[in-house]
């Protein structure tokens, strides 16, 4: 039976690893990345958030919805590396309490988010990778991507809370949370059985 698993997480937390590996693992599965690259407004975000979040966040979720109408398509099962619904309420939301997204800017993309996202069929199931700030800043700092070496630590917190706050709440399909600090399903075999053994009862 064909699935939809999304994988959701902070910065750094290894989604994109996670995604590798039940590829590597699973080869009738198909992944759809993030493809942050793409977004041209990046660069000027991290320089400037107040001057360029509503555009960065604009283009964030037209990717996302373009990505999202792909793998609707696929006649296999996918995996996708971080969902639509993070952008508006984990990302999005922190810009809107930092007050670098605000009044009609945040007004007009929230109506662009419910009305896009009511199109959409959810994940059959959602695996979040629960972080710690320290786990976070560590892998950023091994990845070594330019444009993320200058980014706050008060905002890697930020994220972590609300990603908290909309697990605890999100219902539109079965959640697992797996903890990213201890799980080291790339060197570690029982780590590695634990984690298939239970993705695999969950779907």
């Amino acid at each position: 039976m064909v699935k939809y698993i999304a994988v959701a997480g902070n910065m750094g937390s290894g989604k994109s690893s996670l995604v590798e590996f039940l590829c590597r693992r699973y080869p009738e599965i198909r992944p759809f990345y993030e493809r942050n690259e793409e977004n041209p407004y990046l660069a000027d975000f991290y320089r400037d958030m107040g001057a360029w979040a509503f555009h960065s966040q604009v283009y964030f979720l037209t990717l996302k919805f373009g990505i999202h109408q792909e793998l609707d398509a696929c006649s296999q099962t996918v995996i996708q590396d971080r969902t639509i619904f993070e952008d508006a309420e984990i990302f999005a939301e922190n810009l809107h309490r930092q007050g670098h997204l605000t009044g009609r800017d945040y007004a007009a993309y929230r109506r662009l988010y419910e009305t896009v996202t009511a199109s959409l069929d959810p994940p059959d199931l959602l695996i979040y990778l629960k972080s710690s700030l320290r786990t976070i800043k560590k892998r950023i700092r091994l990845r070594g991507r330019d444009y993320e070496a200058g980014i706050d630590p008060e905002y890697l917190k930020s994220l972590n809370h609300l990603y908290a706050r909309w697990v605890k709440r999100y219902d539109l399909s079965p959640v697992l949370v797996l903890d990213a600090d201890r799980l080291d399903f790339l060197n570690d075999l029982v780590d590695r059985i634990e984690l298939l053994e239970t993705i695999e009862k969950h779907l």
